[in-house]
């Protein structure tokens, strides 16, 4: 089965509270007061709000929308924020929802397709377009590489208008996952190669980097070596530098702040990335790594009810 849930980090990693969800969720967003927000994987239909000991409100989404994954909140809390897909159209937009019912009050268009996370910058959105075609009737089945469009654009978190829209220089590197740096000065974005040699896949950037004005890929030089693949998951930063999971070569590739490239960090199935203070946990399939940027990383158990599970893209640390 497929669940959400809260995990106490305090000793070996053990479930404290679990809610069983009923296809793959993917991400998962903490409010101030412990209630926890998770959207279906794409195509999704469904959107959840859950404070651990009370009963979930779930919204089930139109037929003519489908989830994209991601849900967050807006600053005073009124307000969540869900990328979606167009149906009939494949066209992306932002649904902004009543935090309390799950409703939509507006919708904007993110000028793109297959939009995936978005991110808060003072008060406008960035959303990252992954460009990647599909169809209604095939669900997640890519088509049409060649017309692949990603970008990275900026929305007023008011009203929804284009603010500015960039793009990278090869097509098809897919925009994914996005995390600020500490100074919340550069952007970094996991990506997602969909390349159809399959050497220039191997062998392309896993990381971008965007500082206001320009987006530019960072190359990953030991790519091939250790089996990356062109496929970066979640996305994370600390001062020690950027980190993005790898799940298809079994670890977290890193880099400096300046986006120079440092190495791979074996985690087997790593995926989920969290940021702690200065510290980085990652999740693993038997343990997760704490302080996983620090050259003095350390394991983290997992406790036995973990033994049969496996975690998935997501997690955030709270309290």
């Amino acid at each position: 089965g497929y669940r959400i849930g809260v995990l106490a980090t305090d000793g070996p990693l053990t479930v404290l509270h679990a809610l069983e969800v009923p296809t793959r969720a993917h991400g998962v967003h903490v409010l101030a007061d412990g209630t926890l927000l998770a959207a279906a994987r794409r195509p999704g239909d469904w959107l959840v709000r859950w404070r651990p000991g009370a009963e979930p409100l779930w919204h089930w989404i139109d037929a003519t929308r489908s989830f994209n994954g991601h849900v967050i909140a807006s600053a005073g809390g009124r307000w969540l924020l869900t990328t979606e897909t167009d149906i009939d159209t494949g066209a992306s937009l932002v649904a902004r929802r009543d935090a309390r019912s799950l409703e939509t009050d507006a919708e904007w268009p993110t000028h793109g397709i297959d939009a995936h996370e978005l991110i808060w910058d003072g008060a406008t959105l960035i959303v990252a377009n992954g460009g990647v075609p599909t169809a209604p009737e095939t669900g997640r089945v890519k088509r049409d590489l060649h017309t692949m469009d990603s970008s990275l654009v900026r929305l007023d978190g008011r009203t929804g208008a284009l603010l500015g829209q960039w793009r990278l220089q090869d097509p098809r590197l897919s925009l994914r996952h996005l995390a600020w740096n500490p100074q919340r000065t550069v952007l970094g974005i996991a990506l997602q190669a969909e390349h159809g040699d399959a050497a220039a896949k191997h062998a392309a950037p896993i990381l971008a980097l965007f500082d206001g004005q320009g987006l530019r890929a960072v190359p990953t030089p030991n790519a091939v070596e250790t089996g990356i693949h062109g496929y970066g998951g979640s996305m994370a930063a600390t001062q020690d530098g950027w980190a993005v999971s790898c799940p298809r070569a079994n670890g977290i590739a890193t880099f400096t702040p300046q986006g120079a490239w440092r190495g791979l960090v074996p985690l087997p199935e790593v995926c989920a990335l969290a940021v702690s203070g200065r510290q980085l946990w990652a999740g693993g399939l038997h343990s997760s790594l704490q302080n996983a940027l620090s050259t003095s990383s350390s394991p983290h158990p997992h406790a036995a009810a973990l033994r049969g599970a496996r975690l998935d893209n997501h997690w955030v640390v709270s309290g």
